[in-house]
């Protein structure tokens, strides 16, 4: 092949070689993706119903639940097809849509957490022009710019990924269509888009983890000054789940995009791809709605409303 426009389809990663363990990964797959869907889901519903969660906080967490469904559904209902009906096709089309979707998502998550980061800033370290830093057109305008900042992202990096002329097979070592995998197919060794658009990403990504670094120093030195203990408790319990779904977002993407070659191999780029892929949206709703009392008390009206009308 010396072109990619020879390539109908490429071939993703078994998950598995034998039929028994094929199942197996289809079934975890499915309930990872349902709980993933039902958690995210209820999330959704709670704060678009109660009218008490119309907040900036609960405003992005909402839309961190949108991004949340939206990369789980773009890579795992393909990987469930292959495992059950044990196959690794996916058309040329079909890869280069879950590659811009995916990382449309991913993108728009990560801006979305930085800007929730600057939400339980103004919130703690300048609560007295939160009303007004944080009004409801200021919200609307932050979440369509993280989604329109991911949207522009995916754009440059999925047309710049199959500009690129791909003479190494079209097997990929991932089971999803993931940017790495498709620049080793690539023919060509110095590309300067693809040098130009890692640059960007790599700035943008920087900046909004410094942004995210003296957020968190400045909030938890805030936080020590709270005089009563309830105080201090309240305000960890609205940054605690934020910072940990930062963590876990944060250092499986970095590991997956940035360890070293050396280190590389087919069966830890699955473990991490699934840790920043599959686990996060799954965990996400966990992690908030165990450390948010109003979110949990919400969503317990959400259910206990649905059995009811039954």
């Amino acid at each position: 092949m010396s072109n990619s426009s020879f390539i109908s389809h490429f071939l993703l990663l078994a998950l598995a070689d034998t039929r028994q363990l094929q199942l197996l990964h289809f079934c975890l797959l499915l309930g990872i993706s349902l709980a993933a869907l039902l958690g995210n889901g209820l999330i959704i519903s709670a704060v678009a119903c109660g009218h008490h969660l119309h907040t900036p906080m609960f405003f992005f967490l909402l839309n961190l639940a949108l991004s949340d469904l939206g990369s789980i559904c773009t890579t795992v209902p393909k990987a469930m097809h292959n495992s059950l009906w044990d196959t690794r096709n996916i058309s040329y089309s079909e890869c280069a849509a879950q590659l811009f979707l995916f990382v449309f998502f991913i993108s728009a998550e990560f801006s979305l957490l930085t800007v929730m980061c600057y939400d339980r800033y103004v919130s703690i370290c300048k609560p007295l022009h939160y009303g007004t830093l944080l009004g409801s057109r200021a919200c609307a305008h932050m979440a369509a710019a993280a989604w329109a900042s991911g949207f522009i992202y995916a754009l440059l990096n999925t047309a710049n990924t199959f500009s690129l002329p791909l003479c190494h097979g079209n097997a990929l070592g991932q089971f999803f269509c993931e940017i790495p995998q498709i620049l080793k197919l690539s023919c060509s060794h110095s590309n300067l888009r693809e040098l130009g658009v890692i640059v960007v990403g790599a700035c943008l990504v920087f900046g909004c983890f410094v942004f995210m670094i003296f957020s968190y120093v400045q909030i938890f030195r805030a936080v020590q000054r709270i005089p009563s203990e309830q105080g201090r408790h309240k305000a960890y319990s609205t940054c605690l789940p934020h910072l940990a779904v930062l963590s876990l977002f944060v250092s499986t993407s970095f590991f997956a995009y940035l360890k070293p070659p050396s280190i590389s191999s087919p069966s830890l780029d699955l473990s991490v791809s699934v840790l920043y892929s599959v686990v996060p949206p799954a965990l996400n709703p966990l992690i908030y709605s165990l450390r948010n009392q109003e979110l949990k008390a919400a969503v317990w009206t959400l259910m206990t409303g649905c059995f009811r009308k039954r």
